[in-house]
């Protein structure tokens, strides 16, 4: 499988980068997000089309040693190998990608041509070094580029499209592939299989042509094509029920994760033999105290705190005893690099809340934390404002606390993916005496 550009991009783009962005700006971290959500696969598809210029292999190469990605806020702007690019990928349609991202972003248009350099010169930056790390010359960054051509309008998100943002001839064409058909009638045969017309006036004809030696043989296709699109018909209807189920199941890279507690000790979240084990997705039924139900994952932060609450470790445990025990928010997620809480984080929010109202004697703490990539200072605060954001979400006077402790108990390098940083981003609660 070949590399994904966008997400070796994306571990430039954190969300201490972005909160730092949308203060620098004057933007909404939401705002500043959704821009990049927009203009990363734009200025991906740009370099792909364009891997074959000189002027922009060069830039590529040069980005590695400029030291550019080590100040992406400040190095982005006015920087000649950015502009040059721009300028070969984009062309004259820079102001409309501008106008269009502007627009669906809600950040203004001089912030959006800030962070258009932003993501251009950590797309420069993260390709060249990748070149670099791996030996890559020329051709090989050509068709490293090339390789993201197929993926390129299919990673835009939704309300998007190459051709709302102008740039659907610049990529060789709309997001869908153009059929030509010539002006002269084009006549489509293969063995006993229907000929197709297609006439100046541009209606439709189909002729199941008859061989006369075997005996009304070619009459097969008067049942045998509907059938076969019956069939068509079938098998993707039966894909998109599949592919239904698998989204259910499927979590974003901010989803939260079963933490240990951070209090005391980093030994609990290296795995420490008290921390909450991860949880499935098989569905439940959470009984509250009243006869009151839940809808819940079986194994989830519902199942999990109303029996514990319901268990002799809980009336019997001391606040040292409750440091060591975390549960995870197992759908509570964040918009990309902000402190916006997904829609989805509501249902599991409102169960929370239900079950502190059944037990109103209890306490809770909120933790939150990220992983190592990006500014030390910058991911403190990030986290602060997450858990500030599930304190005020929750809206309970249960709620004693709320701390964020940034990248402190992180236990995955920076350097590894972002699938395997996922580990480190993690929102949680514990209960308090």
């Amino acid at each position: 499988m070949s590399l994904n550009v966008i997400d070796l991009i994306k571990g430039q783009l954190g969300p201490a980068l972005v909160s730092q962005a949308a203060s620098q700006l004057g933007e909404s971290e939401s705002g500043v997000s959704k821009a990049i959500s927009g203009l990363l696969p734009a200025v991906v598809g740009g370099l792909a089309n364009n891997a074959d210029k000189p002027g922009v292999l060069d830039a590529i190469t040069g980005a590695a040693s400029s030291g550019l990605l080590g100040n992406l806020l400040g190095g982005s702007s006015n920087n000649s190998l950015i502009s040059t690019v721009l300028s070969a990928i984009f062309g004259d349609k820079v102001g409309g990608l501008v106008n269009a991202i502007s627009g669906f972003s809600g950040v203004s248009n001089s912030s959006t041509n800030s962070l258009l350099n932003m993501v251009t010169g950590a797309a420069l930056g993260s390709v060249g070094k990748y070149a670099a790390d791996n030996n890559l010359g020329a051709s090989g960054i050509s068709s490293l580029l090339g390789d993201q051509k197929g993926i390129v309008s299919t990673l835009l998100p939704a309300g998007l499209s190459l051709g709302s943002l102008g740039l659907g001839n610049l990529f060789g064409g709309t997001d869908a592939p153009k059929v030509n058909v010539d002006t002269e009638k084009v006549r489509v045969s293969s063995y006993d299989a229907p000929k197709v017309e297609v006439n100046r006036g541009g209606s439709t004809h189909v002729n199941v042509d008859r061989d006369d030696n075997n005996g009304g043989g070619g009459s097969i296709w008067k049942w045998l094509l509907p059938l076969l699109l019956l069939l068509l018909a079938g098998w993707f209807l039966w894909k998109q029920c599949n592919k239904k189920d698998a989204d259910t199941t499927t979590t974003t890279t901010d989803s939260t994760a079963v933490v240990s507690e951070t209090d005391t000790a980093a030994t609990a979240v290296t795995g420490d033999s008290t921390a909450v084990v991860t949880t499935t997705k098989e569905s439940t039924t959470v009984t509250l105290p009243g006869g009151k139900t839940l809808n819940a994952y079986k194994g989830g932060i519902e199942d999990q705190v109303v029996a514990f609450l319901n268990s002799d470790e809980y009336k019997n445990a001391d606040e040292a005893a409750l440091k060591t025990k975390w549960f995870n928010f197992d759908n509570l997620n964040f918009e990309f690099g902000t402190t916006t809480l997904t829609p989805e984080s509501k249902v599991q929010l409102e169960n929370l809340k239900a079950i502190l109202a059944a037990y109103p004697d209890a306490k809770v703490k909120i933790g939150a934390y990220t992983d190592k990539k990006g500014d030390d200072k910058g991911n403190k605060a990030l986290s602060q404002k997450r858990a500030d954001a599930v304190k005020a979400a929750l809206g309970s006077a249960q709620v004693t606390g709320a701390e964020g402790y940034g990248e402190e108990f992180a236990t995955v390098a920076e350097t590894a993916s972002d699938k395997e940083r996922e580990a480190d981003r993690k929102t949680s609660i514990r209960f308090t005496k």
